[in-house]
């Protein structure tokens, strides 16, 4: 049997987060566009290729992350793949960072988050991402200016994703601390934590070694085009 993080994708849609996913756990799924980006098809037939061409319904494409290079649908256009590293904790180092005042974010909080994500892009982040697990944040006069929090929740294991500073506010040890928080909550949930990076930013991976992370695997980021790109 195959590691569930293997396919985190196809994992978390036909388990915890089953209520999100649109399409046929018999041939392909993706998730509700307005929450995220990723897709996966069940195996590799004709049928459930067609089957996951059919849900690429949003103008911004589908994202597939599985190890090893992934069938891809006909008549989709690829728009970019890289190679990434899935990296996983199972408690955290010792010792903290910098004490800060954080806050949870919710439904009041979702305009700022986007908007931040928007700007800072730590990965894909659309209108009801927010609401794919808990996060927290920082703000400053009202205003937020970093958060944390999780995305892709397969069986036992919960994704840190979502980790993002306004530039302005930047090598203040923000995204360090607030990882830290999300992590710890993960992994007092009996739970292991789990995140991706790109392979080619090395110094990132290097901050996430030093609070308890290791590579697991490496893994292909694949993003096709929304339909009307691939149809030109």
């Amino acid at each position: 049997m195959r590691h569930p993080l293997d396919r985190p994708v196809w994992s978390s849609l036909t388990s915890r987060q089953a209520d999100l996913a649109l399409g046929d756990a018999r041939t392909a799924l993706r998730f509700d566009p307005a929450y995220a980006l990723f897709v996966a098809a069940a195996d590799a037939s004709a049928e459930s290729l067609r089957a996951m061409a059919a849900l690429n319904v949003s103008p911004h494409g589908m994202g597939t992350v599985e190890a090893g290079p992934a069938p891809l649908p006909p008549g989709v256009r690829v728009r970019s793949t890289s190679e990434i590293m899935q990296m996983t904790a199972s408690a955290l180092t010792a010792g903290g960072g910098p004490d800060i005042a954080f806050e949870p974010l919710g439904e009041a909080d979702a305009v700022d988050m986007l908007a931040l994500a928007t700007l800072t892009v730590p990965g894909p982040f659309f209108e009801k991402t927010h609401r794919l697990g808990d996060f927290i944040g920082v703000k400053q006069n009202g205003r937020l200016i970093a958060m944390a929090g999780e995305r892709m929740r397969p069986s036992g294991f919960t994704e840190v994703s979502g980790v993002c500073t306004h530039p302005d506010h930047r090598g203040r040890g923000y995204a360090k601390a607030l990882m830290r928080v999300v992590t710890q909550r993960i992994l007092e949930r009996g739970e292991q934590a789990f995140l991706h990076v790109y392979a080619a930013h090395t110094a990132t991976i290097a901050l996430y070694e030093t609070l308890g992370f290791s590579i697991r695997s490496p893994l292909t980021y694949t993003v096709l085009a929304g339909p009307e790109l691939s149809r030109e």
